[in-house]
C-alpha cells in the first residue's frame, strides 16, 4: 500500500511550503479514531473551508500554515493521520520529531472517547519526550447527539495533564484557539529548555516535508 501524497492543490500551499523565511518550524500531528473529524478540523484551520462529506484519510497527509506568535514567524507543518488500525504502523512512524499533538475524539462517539488513553500511550511511546498535547472533543455543534459530557472531557484532560477544548470544524468553534494554544505552549516549553540549558539542541529542526519514514519489513499488513 502506498502512502498518500501531500496535497498540492492550491498555489498558496505550494508557496507556503517552499517559503524558508521563518523563525521556527513545528511539526504537529492530529490523531484519534477514524471519523472524529481530523481532516475537517485541519481544512477549517488551514483553508477556512468545511466539507460535510466524510472521506477517510489514507495513510497520512499534511498542510502547511505560517502564523505569527509572540513576534515570531512560526511555520506549522500539520499532519493529518488515518485513524484506522490498519494504518497505525504508518502513522506512528511520523510521531518522531513532532513537537505537538492534537488528540481528538468525537463527543457523539463513546468509543472514540474511550480510545483517548490508548492514543495518549502511543504518544508517550513513539514521540519526543517533551511533545505537547491538547485534548479536543470535536463536533460540539451536534449537541442533540452528545454522549460524552464536557465534564467528562475536562476530567480526562486533567487526568492526562492536557489542555482541553470542545470544538466544531463545521461551525468554526475553537479551531484557531486550539492551534494557538498548542503553539504557545510549545514556544513556552522551548524557551524554558533554552533558558535552563543554552547548549540544548534546537528542537525546531524537525523532519523535512519531503522525508518519508523508512518501512520496516512486515510493518504494514494493509
Amino acid at each position: 500500500m502506498s502512502v498518500s501524497r501531500p496535497s498540492t492543490d492550491t498555489k498558496w500551499q505550494q508557496k507556503d511550503a517552499a517559503d524558508q523565511n521563518f523563525d521556527y518550524m513545528f511539526k504537529l500531528l492530529i490523531i484519534g479514531n477514524s471519523s472524529v473529524g481530523k481532516t475537517s478540523f485541519l481544512f477549517r484551520y488551514a483553508d477556512d473551508t468545511f466539507t460535510p462529506a466524510f472521506v477517510s484519510t489514507v495513510g497520512i497527509d499534511f498542510k502547511v500554515k505560517t502564523v505569527f506568535r509572540n513576534d515570531k514567524r512560526v511555520k506549522l507543518q500539520i499532519w493529518d493521520t488515518a485513524g484506522q488500525e490498519r494504518y497505525r504502523t504508518i502513522t506512528t512512524a511520523y510521531y518522531r520529531g513532532a513537537m505537538g499533538f492534537i488528540l481528538m475524539y468525537d463527543i457523539t462517539n463513546e468509543d472514540s472517547f474511550n480510545a483517548v488513553q490508548d492514543w495518549s500511550t502511543q504518544i508517550k511511546t513513539y514521540s519526543w519526550d517533551n511533545a505537547q498535547v491538547v485534548l479536543v472533543g470535536n463536533k460540539c455543534d451536534r449537541e442533540d447527539e452528545r454522549v460524552v459530557s464536557i465534564d467528562r472531557g475536562k476530567q480526562l484532560a486533567d487526568q492526562l495533564g492536557f489542555p482541553f477544548f470542545e470544538t466544531s470544524a463545521k461551525d468554526n468553534i475553537n479551531v484557531k484557539s486550539t492551534f494557538e494554544t498548542l503553539v504557545d505552549i510549545i514556544c513556552e516549553k522551548m524557551s524554558e529548555s533554552l533558558d535552563s540549558d543554552p547548549t540544548v539542541v534546537n528542537p525546531t529542526k524537525v523532519t523535512r516535508i519531503t522525508e518519508r519514514p523508512s518501512q520496516q519489513d512486515g510493518s504494514c499488513n494493509c
